[in-house]
């Protein structure tokens, strides 16, 4: 284990080699940072941090950079997360605040999130298999054709039109509404079949030939698809950040939706901000970046998950914390529709 001092040298080196991306020398480290010792002692220590491989010499110089290990035991031994200022968090609460549906809520997240981070964003859009039915609308659009809309409490929208009915009439759609309603709201979208089983036996003999034509289109809405949604912004904030050769192949990853997937699905405990840095990312055209990612939800549920790419020299403590708070506002917005 390292001691506080060095502890502090480490972080003196991350801090610096984020900001200026050049290589950190002692005399540099005891010039700009408070560290109550003499460059020589910082030298010494810099030396004991290289031999255990937490910061490597790129070249013939003085100067030292961080190691994916010193990137990780900076991370693991941050106090806290760059809080967003007041500014900040309005922008946001205006931003999301302002979306009408789960499309525009998505599609404004992964935008801000590439601005507030300069990274590229990421954002899943959550699972239907991780929401519950909010209300089951049934519009009559003429005397054989009935429109279901299906809306779930994170603001999805399931929208299928039903032809060739016999004749119905709105007093037969308002009842299979309202029983629809009666037997589904709240209920997991995985429990929607049991629920509707036995409906058609408490409707009159008349009305069954509806319910069972509306309850084949809902329950073929609900199958899972195999191919989860994920939108991606900020491909641009990656030039110039010094991948050289080897941002022809993060770019190549990031357009394989899969790999997005499963970027975000290893990020561990969905509750938790989630940091994978360098060598840690299985996928090996990433090993030269960073994912920050956390899980977004309506209280205790988690529905998705959201995050950032970028190179290993990112600036942690802000990155970490815009993820964090954006997913967060979004939880509350999805919570409040």
């Amino acid at each position: 284990m390292l001691n506080d001092r060095k502890l502090a040298v480490l972080r003196a080196i991350v801090e610096d080699f984020v900001s200026t991306d050049e290589p950190v020398g002692s005399k540099a480290l005891a010039d700009r940072h408070s560290l109550g010792v003499s460059p020589a002692t910082i030298r010494n220590d810099m030396v004991a941090l290289e031999e255990e491989g937490y910061i490597a010499q790129p070249h013939t110089s003085a100067g030292r950079i961080p190691t994916d290990k010193g990137y990780r035991l900076f991370v693991d031994r941050l106090s806290t997360v760059k809080p967003l200022s007041s500014p900040e968090r309005r922008a946001i609460e205006t931003f999301l605040g302002g979306a009408v549906d789960l499309d525009e809520i998505v599609a404004r997240t992964v935008r801000l999130l590439a601005q507030l981070t300069r990274q590229v964003a990421i954002v899943q859009y959550p699972s239907l298999t991780r929401s519950s039915v909010q209300h089951v609308e049934l519009v009559p659009l003429g005397p054989q054709r009935v429109m279901m809309v299906l809306i779930t409490n994170t603001g999805r929208v399931e929208q299928r039109v039903i032809d060739g009915l016999d004749r119905v009439s709105e007093g037969s759609v308002e009842h299979l509404r309202r029983s629809l309603n009666q037997a589904l709201a709240g209920k997991w979208l995985n429990e929607v079949p049991d629920a509707v089983a036995d409906l058609p036996e408490t409707l009159d003999p008349q009305d069954r030939p509806l319910a069972a034509s509306v309850l084949s289109v809902l329950l073929e809405s609900l199958v899972e698809r195999h191919e989860e949604k994920v939108v991606m912004s900020g491909t641009a904030n990656l030039a110039g950040m010094g991948f050289s050769a080897s941002l022809r192949d993060v770019l190549e990853a990031l357009e394989e939706n899969v790999v997005l997937i499963r970027l975000l699905g290893e990020a561990g405990d969905p509750s938790m901000l989630t940091v994978r840095i360098g060598a840690e990312n299985s996928h090996e055209s990433l090993r030269s970046t960073s994912i920050v990612s956390a899980g977004y939800g309506v209280g205790d549920q988690t529905l998705a998950k959201l995050g950032v790419v970028g190179p290993t020299r990112m600036d942690y403590p802000g990155t970490m914390g815009a993820v964090r708070a954006v997913a967060r506002y979004v939880g509350s917005i999805l919570a409040g529709q």
